[in-house]
């Protein structure tokens, strides 16, 4: 994939995080590798990986993609390695793009379906309601604007969401592990919430090959999610990590992109992952105690550069300023300690007094396209903020947020935030009827 700069402002380096972001696609590669014997893993067919254990009497698939679609593909790609009957099925959580092909995989063989029993609880959930278009997997965004979803190359852009593949479990646990034998394969099924409360990693003891669902993923753990969900239990996730380097494995299969497969680097990746959950979470900590504020944290609390540079904590998913502020939410509240914000004044009054103190709204207009013109493409987008909490329709105003988003997403390494710049972005252009052909470079 190649994909060009197309702002007119801006030097190249300030777009090495979207290139780092074109580079990062290549981890959804379509290919099927064999990890160790009787072991195959298909990477890049759809938003999450599947994977094939063959057994002596049958075949174990753990995850099932995202979609009967996408299984369908899987199938075809494993081809003579997936020996029918399928014994057994496992989910390592709840997430949709995990389970989405259940029904293609099972056929009319009725394999066990095996999951913690957290899943027949869980909701899937895709976050809060849209907010201006605003779409962290960029479902809507056209292709010359989409790079990848972070985890996945694409996430309901080719294939609808769908529940008409899942097949609920037949067999669950509820402890911290089960040890099961499927088709002659001796599995251990391990409790490791993280991403997900109902998150389990299998692990064969005989092959030392973890596949680990979401735990791990080589990308900084999304703590908490742009698209609006609770923030998952840091705690329990450094737990779970802790739980996993002690197996010792030579191999990981994570729920998404590449397979590890040697025991130095799948060391080196839990110890990273481990450790810089650890940093953030004890940082915010230490900051709450302290009466310091999210904003704050967020300016002081950055990685150690050893873990910064780490190719396992790369911001394309989650990042680590989200994760302060999750972490600070989930356990010091939405209060941040200054008195101010205990009854602030609403979004309008205070944009009316913010406008009428710059001089009136043409004034703010004035310094919001000043602000865009210098590159200062945040200050640009709060002042159209402002202008449109006094008149939601100003278009003027929504033709400067629409090129300062644009802006600001061109720049980005995180997909989540690309995508849900972009898309909004694009909202604003179709709701205005300024021509936004001054964002491209002439062809």
């Amino acid at each position: 994939m190649t994909i060009k700069p197309t702002l007119q402002t801006g030097s190249q380096d300030e777009f090495t995080g979207r290139e780092k972001l074109i580079a990062h696609s290549e981890e959804f590669r379509p290919r099927v590798v064999h990890v160790t014997e009787g072991v195959y893993v298909a990477i890049g067919y759809s938003a999450s990986n599947v994977t094939l254990i063959a057994g002596r009497e049958g075949s174990i698939v753990v995850d099932t993609a995202a979609n009967p679609v996408d299984a369908k593909a899987i199938i075809e790609a494993f081809g003579s390695h997936l020996v029918r009957p399928v014994k057994a099925i496992i989910y390592t959580h709840n997430h949709p793009d995990h389970t989405g092909g259940a029904t293609v995989f099972a056929g009319d063989e009725s394999p066990g379906i095996y999951s913690h029993e957290l899943l027949r609880s869980a909701t899937p959930s895709m976050g809060r309601g849209q907010r201006d278009g605003g779409d962290a997997f960029g479902m809507h965004l056209p292709a010359e604007d989409f790079i990848n979803a972070g985890t996945q190359l694409e996430y309901g852009r080719t294939t609808r969401h769908t529940r008409q593949g899942f097949l609920p479990p037949t067999n669950t646990f509820d402890g911290d592990e089960e040890p099961i034998t499927i088709a002659g394969i001796a599995l251990q099924l391990i409790s490791t919430p993280g991403e997900a409360d109902d998150n389990i990693s299998v692990w064969l003891p005989e092959k030392k090959l973890l596949i680990a669902g979401d735990v791990l993923l080589k990308t900084f753990p999304n703590i908490a999610p742009l698209r609006g969900l609770p923030t998952r239990p840091v705690d329990k996730w450094i737990e779970s990590l802790d739980k996993l380097l002690s197996l010792e494995p030579d191999f990981i299969v994570p729920g998404h992109m590449g397979v590890i497969a040697n025991a130095a680097e799948a060391r080196n990746a839990f110890t990273a992952y481990r450790d810089a959950i650890k940093f953030v979470y004890e940082k915010t900590m230490e900051g709450i105690a302290k009466g310091m504020t999210p904003d704050e944290l967020v300016q002081q609390i950055k990685l150690p550069e050893e873990l910064a540079q780490h190719p396992y904590l790369q911001e394309f998913y989650g990042t680590v300023s989200w994760s302060v502020r999750g972490i600070y939410c989930q356990n010091a509240g939405w209060f941040d300690g200054n008195p101010t914000n205990i009854w602030p004044l609403p979004a309008k009054e205070r944009a009316g007094k913010l406008v009428a103190m710059s001089g009136g709204s043409a004034k703010m207009l004035e310094s919001a396209e000043a602000a865009l013109a210098a590159g200062e493409f945040q200050w640009a987008a709060e002042q159209a903020d402002y202008l449109l909490d006094l008149t939601p329709g100003n278009r003027a105003a929504m033709t400067v947020k629409m090129k300062a988003l644009r802006e600001l997403g061109e720049r980005q390494m995180n997909a989540t935030a690309r995508n849900y710049y972009l898309s909004v972005a694009n909202n604003l252009k179709a709701r205005c009827s300024d021509d936004a052909d001054g964002l491209r470079s002439p062809a």
